[in-house]
């Protein structure tokens, strides 16, 4: 997204009170956790050789067809998706301390807090169930982001460019580099023995953001974003959200597909430099597909802007929830997928695991309307935002306020 403009436009109708929390994010978020559920599930599947872009190589025409979609559409694309906004929910989350009468120093004290706290959930699920996390990487772009907060919105776009494409070519070199028929990275998915998985997994954790380093560029554009209520308010940016979701999808598609037609094998892999440039464009597109996906979840919520329908409803309340739903596909796929467990994910073709991807995400989707009709928080978000509160003094005065998410 390009930056924005600070003032309402002439004639325009004058943006409703911020006061209550827009749709639109939790909507977006909850069908993200759809996308990053598919995207997971590829990780899980072992014991056949491994193709582009670490993809199992499929024989069925189905299997080919959905690993093709798979890499196109959901592969880097995804968590650039998340990483938006997690930096627009940091803000959301600034404004909101600051209306219980939080003073800025109090503010990024919270947010570095939080950051941290969100580290150690990282450390324990990626230990315990997925190395492959992004939770502490993300506690790690939350102390960058409250570092950066006070700069301007000219700065944030400026340090988002020049951070893009060095990115890029690095995770471009994790993806590009792997190629198969060995496994590349995650080996511990690949081990029978549970404490040999164990042991390997501090040094998988760690080395998992290397693949993921572009969506800071997502991150920072989000706080801009979130700036000028660029989802809350969607009336007010209908052209720049078009356009957003038009050009980010059109790159996300072009960038993505040359990879997904070789991950989907219809076309052999290139050499090394070859497999390079198309993860580093990969890379690269992933990040404006990330943008266009939160700007097609804006304009999809303007269009219900009072009372939700159920599905909408559902979905958003996933939102809320995000962390712990997050965590729970974790735990699904662990028990069901992994070779010490049920082990399915020896047998399950892509086609096969997208679908149980899907499954479980829709189970979240229930289970969190459910939790959201009895006005219940989710289990993972209530303990983080005890931990990051921790020692912050008397507790003020505040609004309600309804269910929390990760962001």
């Amino acid at each position: 997204m390009s930056p924005l403009p600070t003032a309402v436009p002439a004639g325009t109708p004058s943006a409703p009170p911020l006061l209550g929390r827009s749709p639109a994010p939790d909507l977006a978020r909850g069908w993200m956790l759809a996308l990053i559920a598919v995207a997971n599930v590829m990780i899980y599947l072992v014991g056949r050789p491994y193709g582009f872009r670490q993809h199992v190589v499929e024989d069925g025409a189905v299997d080919h067809a959905v690993s093709a979609a798979v890499v196109t559409l959901v592969d880097g694309r995804a968590y650039p998706l998340f990483a938006f906004l997690f930096g627009y929910g940091m803000v959301q989350l600034s404004e909101r301390r600051r209306s219980e009468g939080a003073g800025d120093a109090e503010v990024r004290q919270f947010q570095r807090r939080r950051s941290v706290v969100l580290i150690a959930f990282g450390a324990v699920h990626g230990m315990l169930l997925f190395p492959g996390d992004i939770l502490g990487w993300y506690g790690v772009v939350g102390l960058l982001l409250a570092a950066l907060m006070r700069r301007s919105d000219r700065a944030l776009l400026w340090v988002a460019g020049l951070w893009l494409v060095p990115a890029a070519v690095v995770t471009g070199l994790v993806y590009g580099l792997a190629t198969g028929p060995e496994r590349g990275f995650l080996w511990s998915f690949e081990m029978t023995d549970p404490l040999a998985a164990l042991a390997s997994r501090p040094m998988e954790w760690v080395m998992a953001p290397f693949g993921l380093l572009p969506v800071v560029t997502a991150a920072l554009v989000g706080v801009v974003a979130a700036r000028h209520h660029v989802l809350e308010q969607p009336f007010l940016h209908r052209r720049l959200l078009r356009r957003t979701a038009l050009v980010g999808i059109l790159l996300a598609v072009a960038g993505g597909a040359p990879s997904g037609i070789v991950a989907g094998g219809y076309l052999p892999a290139p050499g090394v430099s070859g497999s390079v440039t198309l993860a580093v464009v990969h890379a690269l597109t992933g990040v404006a597909g990330g943008l266009g996906l939160a700007a097609v979840f804006a304009l999809l919520a303007s269009r219900s802007p009072g009372r939700p329908g159920v599905v909408v409803g559902a979905v958003a309340a996933t939102g809320r929830r995000s962390l712990s739903a997050y965590l729970s596909q974790s735990v699904v796929f662990v028990l069901l997928l992994t070779l010490p467990l049920v082990g399915l994910g020896a047998h399950l073709g892509t086609a096969a695991a997208t679908l149980l991807a899907v499954a479980v995400w829709a189970t979240t989707v229930v289970v969190s309307a459910a939790l959201d009709g009895r006005g219940v928080r989710g289990p993972a978000e209530r303990l983080l935002r005890h931990l990051a509160s921790r020692g912050r003094g008397p507790r003020r005065a505040r609004l309600p306020r309804p269910t929390g998410s990760v962001s």
